[in-house]
């Protein structure tokens, strides 16, 4: 397969087309044996011996990265107002075409995938798929036992819209709180499917309200909790596996 020779390289690790124009300019490419400076040179990837300072390099197609993602950046590649997810990305892993799987919303924490396998991405928010979904959130309200049988059994939202059955966790109830409800509630919530500001919706079905939100599961994937709010890292060969065997066989 033929592909342009800058390409090739930022693909291969060395940096953003910016980085591996200075890096061809000072002879440091070469193609079967000979140096290449032009970044428009077509190679193949299958074919051609392509090293950088000697030593040879490995073409990657796809990426993929878990990022922990913080409050006021939208879930987007692009936005005339806010920053963007794709945006958190240094220059050498930036790619036009990394994307986030899904959308968490611009004020909500946690695990976000961004990579540019169309495929994975394709299976992973699929409706039918039923990724499970889960979240830790600080709830102006006293969430009680009977919410719990609520939310097992699917509850209407105030559009009319049924969520289907969902699994809801009281971790700690705090009495006498500052917020409008004069109590507040930690819970986990694990969702089955990604309607529009899902889990505050369902929160406001029972006259509650979401003060913080934060996802730290998608599927089997846990978020890192070395990462800090703006951090992300490589997923590794097992975790990339884990996702598409999931999303194929769910």
């Amino acid at each position: 397969m033929s592909m342009r020779l800058d390409k090739y390289l930022a693909s291969a690790g060395l940096g953003s087309r910016t980085d591996v124009k200075v890096l061809l300019k000072k002879g440091r490419v070469t193609v079967d044996g000979l140096v290449q400076k032009d970044g428009k040179f077509q190679v193949d990837k299958n074919s051609d011996e392509i090293k950088f300072d000697g030593q040879g390099l490995n073409y990657q197609k796809f990426f993929y990265y878990m990022l922990n993602k913080p409050a006021g950046v939208v879930s987007a590649t692009r936005d005339n107002l806010d920053k963007t997810v794709v945006q958190l990305l240094s220059e050498s892993n930036f790619r036009k075409d990394i994307f986030p799987v899904g959308r968490l919303d611009k004020n909500t924490e946690g695990l976000l995938i961004l990579t540019n396998d169309g495929v994975l991405g394709h299976n992973l928010t699929q409706p039918k798929k039923h990724v499970e979904k889960e979240y830790f959130a600080h709830i102006d309200g006293r969430v009680t036992d009977k919410m719990i049988v609520i939310f097992k059994e699917g509850l209407m939202l105030k559009n009319g819209e049924v969520a289907l059955p969902a699994e809801l966790f009281i971790d700690k109830i705090y009495e006498n709180s500052k917020t409008q409800l004069g109590v507040a509630s930690d819970i986990h919530v694990i969702i089955h499917e990604g309607k529009f500001h899902q889990v505050k919706r369902m929160f406001e079905a029972v006259d509650m309200y979401v003060l913080y939100l934060k996802r730290i599961r998608m599927g089997k994937l846990k978020l890192d909790k070395r990462l800090a709010l703006g951090e992300y890292r490589s997923l590794t060969d097992e975790e990339v596996l884990l996702l598409k065997t999931e999303s194929k066989f769910l």
